[in-house]
């Protein structure tokens, strides 16, 4: 059997892959080749996000860990996940299942992280939100096979409804309304969901026709509306008066985002003070401060840093080593 042509597809699809994805998708494979294979562990039994506190992904292990103090110092313990968020009673753990074609589990846990749900969905895992109630979870996946990408691949997102069980496993199954008139396209593709307090409302990004657009979402009345273009991996504030959003800026695949801030009522955005490029769907500390991952520069695979949600101050490092910061209170 000749392997040559098989190692040639897959070879351009991991390329196709990486291009698509950005530094998100690079920064889970770059990890993987540095660290080697990790266990897929569990949390250990005196481990929980019970403790308020900053819980963010270590990259050295792979596993869940909590910030000690307001130094580098982190207490582990907490599951193997490539993606993690909590709020609430429920916190969803993301982990790439190994084999092919991609795969992704998607676990949910309460407060002990013991586990609650688990689903499997196809694709590699890129975005985890919970609802501040922590009755709403979404996650994104990077996935392949739809026909209309040019590049064999889409991203995939779902959202589960704990208070009723009910999985919603595509949101494009959801009408979308694009400026003022109902829009289809076998194109759009929605992804990085973030979810308002009334546990009804959300907003995400679409993408069709080659434009990203902020959504805003009605799980009741199953809609979504565009507000603006231009927006992706929107972060609602505690509040529920702004998003914290990454902006393309530039066309260079190396370094096309910047983070900014909208006011949803006003519509004005602001540019925020971190000047390097971010490829993360950020998270709120507070009703003041965003915290995200970006490249270290010392060639690790991320670290976890903050900056001021109103574009003053600088960026401040948080956890070196590490991804997926969530403040748990």
């Amino acid at each position: 059997m000749n392997l040559r042509p098989r190692r040639l597809r897959l070879a351009l699809v991991i390329t196709a892959v990486v291009l698509l994805a950005g530094g998100s998708l690079g920064y889970v494979l770059h990890a993987r080749h540095r660290a080697g294979p990790l266990r897929q562990a569990g949390a250990e039994a005196s481990f929980g996000v019970a403790a308020p506190g900053l819980y963010f992904r270590d990259a050295a292990t792979g596993r869940v860990a909590r910030q000690t103090g307001d130094g580098p110092g982190r207490t582990a313990g907490g599951p193997s996940c490539d993606r993690f968020h909590a709020a609430g009673d429920h916190a969803l753990c993301l982990r790439a299942l190994p084999g092919a074609p991609a795969r992704t589990e998607a676990l949910v846990l309460d407060r002990r992280l013991r586990e609650v749900r688990r689903v499997t969905v196809p694709g590699i895992p890129n975005r985890a939100r919970v609802s501040a109630s922590g009755q709403l979870l979404s996650w994104t996946t990077f996935a392949a096979g739809d026909s209309y990408a040019a590049s064999g691949f889409s991203t995939r997102t779902s959202i589960l409804d704990l208070r009723t069980g009910y999985l919603v496993k595509s949101m494009e199954q959801i009408p979308l309304t694009l400026g003022g008139a109902r829009h289809h396209s076998p194109d759009v593709n929605y992804w990085g969901v973030s979810f308002a307090g009334d546990d009804n409302r959300f907003y995400a990004t679409v993408s069709t026709g080659g434009r990203t657009h902020l959504v805003e979402g009605d799980l009741r009345n199953w809609s979504a509306k565009t507000l603006r273009e231009n927006v992706e991996c929107p972060s609602l504030s505690p509040d529920g008066t702004r998003v914290a959003f990454k902006k393309k800026v530039s066309d260079d695949s190396r370094d096309p985002w910047r983070l900014y801030v909208l006011d949803l009522a006003a519509m004005t955005e602001r540019p925020l003070a971190e000047p390097h490029g971010v490829d993360d769907q950020v998270a709120w500390l507070d009703d003041s401060t965003v915290a995200y991952a970006r490249p270290g520069a010392d060639g690790r695979a991320s670290d976890v840093w903050s900056v001021p949600a109103d574009g003053t101050g600088a960026p401040r490092l948080l956890v070196p080593n590490g991804s997926s910061p969530v403040a748990v209170h």
